[in-house]
C-alpha cells in the first residue's frame, strides 16, 4: 500500500499523458497468483509470493500493424491481436507458475533447514578418558529431482491444449449434433444393411451431415458448445487453485474499470469497481460461439470432415469478427444488438470472476502500472 502512495505523482503523470488517447485499450489476464496487464505497446506481469513481496516482470510488445498495415485493419486485427494474446497468455502462465514453483521450493528448504537445526545426536561417553560427549549436527542431503526441459513442456501444453479445444468444442458438439438429428428424424439416416457392425453404424452416423434445417442444426450445435463451455467453467470453480485464480481475475477487471475511468490507480478506487467486464475472455469467446453459429449456418457441407475443416480453418475469420463484437460493445454508444450478444459473457463472468481481496488489488494495479511506464509518451 506505501508503494501505491509514493507512485501517485507518477500514476497522474501517465494518466495526464493519455487522457487524449480515448482509444488506448488496456487489458489483462490473470495467473497463479498473480496478473497479467497489457497496454497497446507493453505488457506486465506481477505475482504475489507467500512472503508478501510482489514480482513483476515488463516488456515492450513490437506494433505489427505499424510494420504491417493491414494487420490494423477491422477483422484482420483480431486474428493479429488472438495471436499475440495466446502467446503473452503463454509466457505469463509460464512466469507466474516459475514464480510459484520457486516459492514453493523455497518454503520447503527453510523447513528442512529448521527441521535440521533442531536435529541433535549425543553420542555417549565411554571408558575411554580421551572420548568426551559432543552435540553431533546431522543433515542429510537433499534429493534432486530430474525436470523436463521448459521448452519441451511448454510445447506439449500448446499442442495439448489446442488439441484439447478442438476436440471438445469442434468435434464432438459437431458429431453428438449430427447423431441427434437423425436419431431424432431431423436429418436423412444413413442407409444401412441389416448385417452392418456397430462401427459401420457409427461410422455412416457420422461420415454425412444432411439436416433438414441448416440452421436449425447450427443453432442446436452452437448451444452443445456453449452447454460444454459452461459445464467446464462450473467444474473448474469448484477447485481451490482455479477459485484463487478467479479472484486476481476479478482484481484484474476492477483494476481495468478504474483506469478506463479516469479515477486514480489505487485499492480505495479498484474495490467499489464491477468485476464483470465486457471486454473479458470469457464475453470474447461467448460470442465467438455466437458468431460462429451464423457463420457456420451459411458455409455448410454434407460431409463431416468438411464440415469439420470449415470449423477449424474459418476460426482466425470467427475470432476476427467476434472482437470488432466485442471491441464496440464496448463503447457507450453501442446499439442493442451488440450489448445483447456479450450479455451471456458478462452472466457467465458471475463464474468465472471473485470478489478479490486488497493485496490481490494491489498486485493487479502493480501490473498496469508497470505495463503504462512502458508506454511511449507523446504528447
Amino acid at each position: 500500500m506505501n508503494n501505491l502512495r509514493r507512485n501517485t505523482r507518477l500514476y497522474r503523470f501517465i494518466h495526464t499523458v493519455f487522457a487524449m488517447e480515448r482509444d488506448l485499450i488496456v487489458g489483462g489476464q490473470a495467473v497463479m497468483e498473480g496478473v497479467m496487464m497489457r497496454t497497446p505497446s507493453a505488457y506486465a506481469i506481477a505475482c504475489r509470493k507467500s512472503d508478501g513481496d510482489i514480482v513483476t516482470t515488463a516488456e515492450s510488445l513490437p506494433k505489427w500493424s505499424d510494420k504491417y498495415k493491414w494487420l490494423s485493419w477491422p477483422v484482420l486485427r483480431g486474428g493479429a491481436t488472438l495471436i499475440q494474446s495466446m502467446a503473452l497468455g503463454i509466457k505469463a502462465l509460464n512466469f507466474s507458475a516459475k514464480i510459484y514453483e520457486d516459492d514453493l521450493e523455497a518454503q520447503k528448504e527453510k523447513v528442512k533447514q529448521e527441521a535440521a537445526d533442531q536435529v541433535a545426536v549425543f553420542a555417549e561417553g565411554t571408558s575411554d578418558e580421551n572420548f568426551t560427549k559432543a552435540p553431533v549436527k546431522v543433515v542429510m542431503p537433499a534429493k534432486k529431482e530430474k525436470k523436463i526441459g521448459s521448452s519441451i513442456g511448454t510445447i506439449f501444453s500448446i499442442i495439448f491444449a489446442l488439441g484439447f479445444n478442438i476436440l471438445l468444442f469442434v468435434v464432438a458438439p459437431l458429431l453428438i449434433t449430427n447423431a441427434g438429428f437423425i436419431a431424432l428424424g431431423w436429418a436423412e439416416a444413413p442407409l444401412l444393411s441389416a448385417e452392418a457392425t456397430w462401427w459401420q453404424t457409427l461410422y455412416a452416423y457420422i461420415w454425412q451431415t444432411k439436416p433438414h434445417s441448416w440452421i436449425a442444426f447450427n443453432l442446436i450445435d452452437g448451444i452443445v458448445r456453449m452447454f460444454f463451455f459452461v459445464l467446464m467453467i462450473v467444474s473448474m470453480s469448484y477447485l481451490k487453485d482455479i477459485r484463487r485464480v478467479f479472484e486476481y481475475h476479478g482484481a484484474e477487471h476492477k483494476t481495468v474499470f478504474t483506469w478506463e475511468k479516469g479515477l486514480e490507480l489505487n485499492v480505495d478506487n479498484a474495490k467499489d469497481q464491477r468485476r464483470q467486464h465486457p471486454r473479458c475472455g470469457t464475453s470474447f469467446l461467448m460470442v465467438v460461439m455466437l458468431v460462429s453459429i451464423v457463420l457456420f449456418s451459411v458455409i455448410t457441407f454434407e460431409q463431416t470432415w468438411m464440415n469439420l475443416l470449415v470449423r477449424i480453418v474459418l476460426m482466425p475469420l470467427v475470432a476476427g469478427l467476434s472482437y470488432e463484437v466485442i471491441r464496440y460493445a464496448a463503447k457507450k454508444e453501442s446499439g442493442a444488438i451488440f450489448k445483447f450478444m456479450t450479455l451471456p459473457g458478462i452472466w457467465l463472468q458471475n463464474i468465472t470472476t471473485q470478489e478479490p481481496d486488497a493485496e490481490q488489488l494491489e498486485v493487479a494495479i502493480r501490473a498496469l502500472d508497470e505495463s503504462l511506464k512502458l508506454e511511449p509518451q507523446t504528447a
